[in-house]
């Protein structure tokens, strides 16, 4: 087993994040990650630096210093135009090897997930997927990585003890932000891409946009969710209904999409998104931990169910003891009128 020494373990420094790109835009889940990696670092008296991997990107890596970070990597080159998992899992061992970070952390996205876990087997690095807590132990200064496991029926925390670096994905809107601050500054690190980073087994041939309308759940300030007490697909009209009333998107359970009733992008826990919603109605959803994972950390949560005893009504804000059939509509009838 490679087991790399105190003194091998010594030389790792610095807290990485992988920055997400979607058209070679930086996105904000990278601010998330850029927020917690700063407290990460000032527990271990490192800096932060970011990597940014993409074609025309070297606009993007200046106002990532007023997200906390202290220098960033540009691999600026045509063939990242798009995303390759294969070509930039090469550019990324190749700059872990050569920077050494002791820490590095990208989004548990479909981009995230399909990149790390190659770098963490071609790195010899061991990972922690979908985290939804990341800190420092006092005593060994290991990363403490904590993620939902059994189905999500216990949290585990888990240290990386031998492998360097210690790497993790987290799930995006789990961490806040930082709030930006102008007065930073920072240095901007220029590396090319070479010619064997370039060959890959495989070609983007055609990229096909998401066509869904209406308001995202990544970027819903209100969201309304379904759970099984819906009984059927049609009924979740009811709730499109009131998401348009709000300016808001539909979020379903995951028993409402594994019964077909609704497409799985609207599916909100641990196997679908993380959401941060200024207000999360939770519409005839028990709230297992599974969905908790994805929704706890809305600022507002209003739940309806018949059952008062449900853990979503005890997580609630407001929990409002009624059949959502009579409750939504009633809501639809008065919000106009407000």
């Amino acid at each position: 087993m490679y087991t790399p020494t105190d003194a091998l373990r010594a030389e790792y420094k610095d807290v990485w994040v992988i920055a997400e790109m979607l058209d070679n835009k930086v996105q904000s889940v990278t601010h998330e990650l850029l927020g917690s990696a700063r407290q990460l670092a000032d527990k271990r008296g490192s800096q932060v630096g970011c990597v940014i991997l993409g074609s025309g990107v070297a606009d993007e890596a200046k106002p990532l210093f007023a997200y906390q970070a202290d220098k960033v990597i540009v691999v600026d080159d045509p063939s990242l135009e798009n995303f390759v998992d294969e070509v930039q899992a090469k550019v990324l061992c190749r700059l872990i090897d050569s920077y050494k970070p002791e820490i590095v952390i990208c989004g548990a996205t479909t981009r995230g997930r399909a990149l790390i876990p190659r770098v963490a087997v071609m790195s010899k690095a061991g990972l922690t997927a979908d985290c939804t807590g990341l800190d420092i132990e006092p005593e060994s200064g290991l990363l403490l990585q904590t993620r939902p496991a059994f189905g999500g029926n216990i949290m585990a925390t888990i240290k990386c003890e031998n492998y360097r670096p210690q790497m993790s994905t987290v799930r995006p809107r789990v961490m806040t932000a930082p709030e930006p601050d102008a007065s930073r500054s920072g240095t901007v690190i220029n590396e090319e891409l070479s010619a064997d980073e370039k060959s890959a087994r495989m070609r983007v041939l055609r990229v096909i946009r998401d066509s869904e309308e209406g308001v995202k759940l990544s970027d819903a300030k209100f969201i309304v969710t379904g759970g099984r007490a819906m009984k059927a697909p049609e009924n979740f009209s009811l709730l499109h209904d009131f998401a348009k009333l709000v300016d808001g998107a539909v979020g379903a359970s995951r028993a409402a999409v594994d019964a077909g009733w609704i497409p799985y992008p609207h599916q909100v826990g641990q196997t679908g998104q993380t959401v941060q919603a200024k207000v999360y109605m939770a519409c005839g959803v028990s709230g297992q931990i599974q969905h908790l994972v994805g929704m706890q950390s809305c600022d507002y949560i209003i739940a309806i169910n018949t059952d008062p005893e449900a853990p979503m009504m005890q997580l609630a804000d407001v929990a409002i003891v009624g059949d959502l059939f009579e409750v939504i509509p009633k809501l639809i009838e008065e919000l106009p009128k407000t």
